[in-house]
């Protein structure tokens, strides 16, 4: 049995964590945009009260025991890290102004690294703007 792939993974703390803060507030997503400030950590809001569009690219449906966490990111933040594997991790520190966990004493950060190229395969993302990660730089 192949593993799905994923572009956005939870750690097991911050998956705790939006189990808490989904008992307090209800369905959550996020989301991630490329501006500074509270804008460079992914934001965690009640489902629907900030508003994507057009402008914004779902990354993932992250599954979270009965239900989902909607994760996006603005198309041109999406246009940077599409080559990246994500995870949301949470740490100890000031939370951003607007999302859920500021009040928690902790804040959500992500993580990367880059896809694998069997990654970007079976995500259907090996575009010719893709490099071959399977052949060295130069050669």
């Amino acid at each position: 049995m192949v593993a799905r792939v994923t572009r956005v993974d939870l750690t097991p703390e911050a998956a705790q964590l939006l189990r808490r803060l989904r008992a307090e507030h209800g369905e959550l997503m996020f989301h991630q945009s490329g501006g500074c400030c509270d804008g460079s950590s992914p934001m965690c809001y009640p489902a629907g009260e900030f508003l994507t569009g057009d402008s914004d690219v779902l990354l993932e449906e992250m599954p979270l025991d009965d239900t989902s966490v909607p994760v996006w990111m603005s198309k041109p933040q999406f246009a940077y890290w599409r080559h990246t594997h994500l995870t949301i991790d949470v740490v100890p520190g000031r939370g951003a102004g607007f999302s859920l966990e500021a009040p928690e004493g902790v804040r959500f950060l992500l993580r990367s690294r880059l896809l694998t190229q069997e990654e970007l395969i079976a995500l259907g993302d090996l575009g010719s703007d893709t490099p071959d990660l399977r052949t060295p730089a130069g050669g």
